[in-house]
C-alpha cells in the first residue's frame, strides 16, 4: 500500500514539475520578445529529428511485444475449425501490420526529410485522381477477398453437423453452465420450459414429466385447487387486493395448466425413450479428442455466450430459442499441458456476454480425453441418466 501511495505521489510531482517548466518557458520568451508563432529552423529541424527517433522507437517496442508475447498471444488453437480461423486471423494480420508499417513509415519519414527550410516554398498539390482511385480500389478489394474468404470459413463453422456426430445440449441460467448428453441414441430428447421442476431442471419432456407438471398445478403446494379452496373458505378475508391477486394467479395458472394439456395430447409416448437415456453433467464437460460434436443452446434466464476460447467457439444462448455450433477437439487435456508446459491447465467454457452481478463466475471446466478413456467414462454414466435420477427423486 506505501510503495502504491509513493508511485502516485511521484506522478503527481512529475505532472506539477512539467507544468512549471513549460511555464518557466513561457515567461522566459516573453521576457526575450519572441513571437510563439514564428517558430525557429532549429526547434523544426529538433521535431524532425524526434519523428523519425519515435518511428524507431515504435516499431522496436512492437517488434519487441510480439517476440515476448507472440504472434498473437492466442496460443494454439485445439479445434479443427480453429486453426481454419486462425489462419484467416492471421492473415488479416499480416495485412494490418504490413499496413501499419507502411502508413507510419510514410507518416514519420516525410516529416523528417519535408521539414521546413529557409527559402524552399512547400509545393502545392492539393489533388490526384489516380492517386484517389489507388487507395480507394486497392483496400476495397482486399476487403473483398478477406470477407469473401471470412464468409466461407464461416459457412463451414455454422454448417450441419455430420449425422454421426455427437449431440450435446448446453443449458444456460444466472450463473452456471448444464451440459445434456444425447445417451446411447445420439438423439437428445425434447423439452418445454413449461415442464420445469425441482426434479427435472432443464424441463425434459416425457409422459410423465408431462403428468407431473399437470399434477403439480392442479394439486401442489400452491396449485389450483389450493387457490380454489382459499378463494371459497368462508372462513377467510381477504382484502380486495389479496383476493384479485389470487384471482389472477389462478387465471395464469389454468391457462398454462390447459396448455399442459394439450401438449399430453400431442405427445408421443414412443419418443420418451430419446430423453430417458440422455445424462446430465455438472461442473464439467468431457469431449473426445478426434469427434465432432454438435452443441445446442438454451437459456433459463438472460442472454449468455457460449466461449470456447481454445476451441476458438462462440455461440450466444438465447431465452426462447435454441441456437447450435459444432466443432472437433484435436489435442487431449494432457496434450495441451504438455505444449503450454503447466499441469494446472484446463480447458474452459466461460460466459462472454455480461449477464449479472456474478457473470465472472459463470465458468465450466473441459476436459479433452482420449477415445479409450471417454469410452471408459462414458460406460459409467450409463447408470446416471435422466430416467435413473428422476426416478430416484420420486
Amino acid at each position: 500500500m506505501v510503495s502504491k501511495l509513493v508511485v502516485i505521489g511521484v506522478i503527481i510531482l512529475g505532472v506539477i514539475a512539467i507544468a512549471q517548466l513549460i511555464r518557466v518557458y513561457e515567461i522566459s520568451s516573453k521576457l526575450r520578445n519572441n513571437n510563439e508563432a514564428e517558430i525557429s529552423t532549429r526547434d523544426n529541424k529538433f521535431n524532425a529529428n524526434l519523428m523519425l527517433l519515435f518511428m524507431f522507437v515504435l516499431f522496436g517496442g512492437f517488434i519487441w511485444l510480439m517476440l515476448s508475447y507472440g504472434w498473437t498471444g492466442r496460443g494454439e488453437a485445439a479445434s479443427v475449425h480453429g486453426k481454419e480461423t486462425d489462419w484467416l486471423l492471421n492473415l488479416n494480420f499480416i495485412i494490418i501490420i504490413a499496413v501499419f508499417f507502411l502508413t507510419n513509415s510514410l507518416l514519420f519519414i516525410f516529416a523528417y526529410k519535408y521539414v521546413k527550410k529557409i527559402g524552399v516554398p512547400a509545393y502545392f498539390y492539393p489533388h490526384n485522381n489516380k492517386l484517389e482511385m489507388m487507395w480507394t480500389i486497392a483496400p476495397a478489394l482486399v476487403l473483398a477477398v478477406i470477407i469473401i474468404l471470412g464468409l466461407r470459413t464461416w459457412n463451414e463453422v455454422t454448417s450441419s453437423a455430420n449425422p454421426e456426430s455427437i449431440r450435446v445440449e448446453l443449458f444456460s441460467k444466472q450463473f452456471d453452465w448444464t451440459a445434456r448428453y444425447s445417451g446411447l441414441d445420439n438423439i437428445l430428447g425434447k423439452f418445454d420450459y413449461k415442464l420445469t421442476a425441482d426434479n427435472n431442471e432443464l424441463a425434459i419432456m416425457t409422459t410423465n414429466t408431462i403428468d407431473s407438471a399437470i399434477h403439480y398445478m392442479e394439486s401442489g403446494s400452491d396449485g389450483i385447487n389450493l387457490i380454489e379452496d382459499k378463494l371459497n373458505d368462508e372462513h377467510l378475508i381477504f382484502s380486495d387486493s389479496d383476493r384479485e391477486s389470487l384471482l389472477i394467479d389462478l387465471d395464469r395458472k389454468n391457462k398454462l395448466v390447459g396448455l399442459l394439456y394439450q401438449m399430453k395430447e400431442r405427445h408421443d409416448p414412443n419418443s420418451d425413450a430419446t430423453a430417458w437415456d440422455d445424462f446430465i453433467q455438472k461442473d464439467t464437460l468431457y469431449l473426445c479428442k478426434g469427434k465432432e460434436y454438435e452443441f445446442n443452446f438454451r437459456s433459463k434466464d438472460v442472454i449468455h455466450s457460449a466461449y470456447f476460447p481454445h476451441f476458438r467457439a462462440q455461440m450466444n444462448t438465447v431465452p426462447g430459442m435454441t441456437t447450435r455450433m459444432k466443432f472437433t477437439p484435436t489435442l487431449t487435456t494432457l496434450e495441451m499441458r504438455e505444449k503450454k508446459n503447466d499441469k494446472k491447465f484446463n480447458y474452459a467454457l466461460l460466459c462472454n456476454k455480461i449477464c449479472g452481478g456474478a457473470h465472472y463466475k459463470m465458468k465450466m471446466m473441459v476436459v479433452v480425453l482420449e477415445e479409450n478413456t471417454y469410452k471408459i467414462w462414458l460406460n459409467n454414466k450409463s447408470t446416471q441418466t435422466f430416467r435413473d435420477k428422476y426416478f430416484a427423486s420420486n
